[in-house]
């Protein structure tokens, strides 16, 4: 068993690792090892088209992680007083939209979109007082939306796990002593299930950052990390790709050990409170 261990971890973590050591490659080819050497690390940081890339990435993953956290805990908290049917109903929406393949979201959200937007644009036109009026396309829009309504459905899972196993005899202690019901939210619920919270922000951002089939059916003009990286794989591999994808996991680890830190000392504290 623990040979087995081994060789799945390998499989798993090797191509990583190859990865990051050809991220080093003094050469012009990602597969020709010739010393190492941080150079594609500066190229790709001085790529006018990656930074770009890089900021639409970041801009929308975040903006996306904070409105699926938001909506999704309020969701989560609003499902725990619907019963019977009604419950079972949006139950089996919600894990229907985790195990809906991104492909078909993607394709689903375009013909969407593009049917508001031939709706609405002749609307605009001819409302719209004097001058060119605003028409609406794919762009960061239409990215943060899709990513938003995909990734709040996880949020709303982690968080109503959370809740479900809380210490509810804490918020009927705060409404026997005349807590109103937002005092009784922010001191009482919030903490509790703020490391829900938390690690459905993750999830979202990481989701959002590192997705590529929704983006690329909705992003329009804009292009995302992701959307960069397939672009240039077509032309081959560099060391400059690696280097990027080395970036990217050294920024995705650094958050979640920021996180797992930031947890365990509200941990500490709590206990020490207690």
């Amino acid at each position: 068993m623990r040979l087995y261990a081994i060789a799945v971890y390998l499989f798993l973590y090797a191509p990583i690792g190859i990865i990051i050591l050809f991220s080093f490659n003094a050469g012009r080819h990602a597969s020709d090892f010739r010393g190492f050497s941080v150079k594609w690390y500066g190229k790709a940081l001085d790529n006018p088209f990656v930074m770009d890339a890089l900021t639409t990435s970041l801009t929308v993953a975040f903006t996306t992680a904070v409105l699926a956290s938001l909506m999704g805990t309020m969701a989560a908290l609003a499902l725990q007083r619907v019963q019977g049917r009604l419950r079972a109903l949006y139950d089996g929406v919600i894990y229907i939209a985790i195990m809906i393949p991104g492909i078909v979201i993607g394709i689903a959200t375009l013909i969407a979109l593009v049917t508001a937007f031939n709706f609405l644009n002749p609307l605009l036109a001819s409302a719209w007082p004097g001058g060119k009026p605003p028409r609406l396309n794919m762009g960061y829009a239409s990215l943060i939306g899709a990513h938003t309504m995909f990734t709040m459905a996880l949020v709303i899972v982690i968080v109503r796990t959370r809740i479900a196993g809380m210490d509810r005899t804490l918020i009927e202690a705060s409404t026997d002593l005349y807590a109103t019901p937002w005092r009784t939210f922010r001191q009482v619920t919030l903490p509790q299930i703020f490391p829900a919270i938390l690690a459905g922000f993750l999830l979202s951002f990481t989701f959002s950052f590192d997705d590529f089939i929704i983006a690329f059916f909705v992003a329009g003009s804009e292009s995302t990390l992701p959307i960069y990286v397939f672009s240039s794989i077509r032309r081959g591999v560099t060391p400059e790709i690696n280097a990027i994808g080395t970036m990217v996991l050294g920024v995705s680890l650094s958050l979640l050990v920021a996180a797992q830190f930031l947890l365990r000392m509200k941990a500490r504290q709590a206990r020490a409170a207690g």
